[in-house]
Formats: C-alpha cells, structure tokens, sequence
C-alpha cells in the first residue's frame, strides 16, 4: 500500500490511489476515442475494451491502506460514473467520448443499460465486498470472460446456441478461461491467501452458466449476483 511504502499518511496514500484510479479510468476512455475516431476502432470493440478496463480497476486495490475509511473511495470513480452515464444517456451528444467507446450503434441511451448496470454493480463490490474474495471473483469474471466473450464470439463465433438470447459456444468457452484467468491473477494480487483454484473455477463457471442464458444488459447484474451467492456455498 502507498502509505507504507512511501511512508504517507492513511488518508494521503487512499487519495493518491484513487487519483491514480481516476488518470487510468479517463486515460483509457479518451484514448479508445481516439483510437475509434483516428483508426477506426470498431465501436463493439471499444466497448468491451472500456468494460475489461473497468473491471480491472480492483487492480488499484493493494495501493489502499485497509485501517482507514477512505479505502472506500476507491468506488469514487465509479460513483462519479453513475451520474455521468445518466447525465450522458439523457443529453449527450453524437461525439461524446462515453457515446463513441461505450455504446454499439452511437445510440446514448445504451448508456443507460449495460455500462450503468457495470458501475453500479463495480461501486457495490468496492463497497460492501472491498478485497473480499467473492467480490475480487465477480469483478474479474465480469470485467474480463464477459469482456471478451462477446469480442469471441462475433469474430470467431460458429456454433450458435440460443436461451434467452443467442450466443455461441466459441464465446462461451472464452468466457470461462478469461473469467478462470483473470480471477486468478486479481486474487493473487489483491489477496494471495484466498488463492484457491478449485474454487475459482467452479465460480468461474457458474459466471460462465449465467452469461450464457442471460439476456443482454442484465448479464452485467446477473453473473456477479450469481458468483457472490455461489461464493458462500463453497
């Protein structure tokens, strides 16, 4: 953590962390809206870049001193998103950075949906499940097998199946060992003593199980809800 390592304050080194959160969040938005803009990044993409990125913010996490209240801002930035989302979803223009990267078509009101569902569900795991290993879990599943499930599957993706929407086995065997992988590496990170993999996988396909029959948009809400609940089982 900052404030041991550079010997500041509690407070000072949460701060400091949080910056950091903030200079990546929005570095790494305006540079996928230049990288759509320039070299024509397909927007699909972009989205999922935007959504992996988020969910690997828990990665800022080891710089938060644990005896302080302001570990809890490490949700600042996505509280700040949640306003944002609405206020662009409502009233953004064509050009908007959060229209160009997050969104499919340019339609502002898919902000509405999936990338609100994302921050809202990012601000409770970072509250309610701060370096807890189900929240460590649903983050990493979430932001990185939901990431590039879809990316997968629409460029590579050949056998199609269908519940409540249609997705394909490509994409869903992607989902699987990114969210294996990723949960992996952010529980050695953020709590090394928690690394089980026997456990992680079984929540990484129980993450898998419900992206593959969920509907589009709720699976944002439906895979880390899913992997908390599952979490306590195991």
């Amino acid at each position: 953590m900052l404030s041991l390592t550079f010997n500041f304050s509690p407070l000072s080194g949460n701060l400091i962390a949080t910056l950091l959160t903030f200079v990546y969040v929005f570095g790494l938005i305006n540079l996928l809206k230049w990288c759509v803009l320039k070299f024509n990044l397909p927007q699909d993409i972009s989205r999922k870049i935007v959504h992996i990125g988020a969910g690997s913010t828990i990665g800022f996490l080891p710089l938060y001193n644990d005896l302080h209240w302001s570990k809890y801002l490490n949700v600042s930035v996505f509280v700040l998103w949640i306003f944002l989302l609405v206020q662009k979803g409502l009233f953004a223009s064509p050009e908007d950075e959060a229209v160009v990267t997050m969104t499919r078509t340019g339609d502002r009101q898919e902000l509405l949906k999936g990338p609100l569902f994302f921050v809202i569900v990012a601000t409770i795991c970072g509250t309610f499940f701060y370096k807890d290993f189900s929240g460590i879990v649903a983050m990493a599943s979430l932001g990185w097998g939901d990431g590039i499930a879809p990316i997968v599957g629409s460029r590579i993706g050949r056998i199609k199946y269908t519940i409540l929407s249609t997705k394909t086995l490509e994409g869903t065997l992607a989902m699987l060992i990114f969210a294996f992988i990723a949960s992996v590496f952010f529980v050695w990170l953020i709590i090394p003593i928690h690394l089980d993999f026997i456990r992680i996988f079984i929540l990484a396909l129980v993450a898998t199980l419900i992206e593959g029959c969920s509907p589009k948009e709720v699976d944002n809400i439906l895979i880390p809800i899913a992997v908390v609940i599952a979490a306590n089982f195991l």
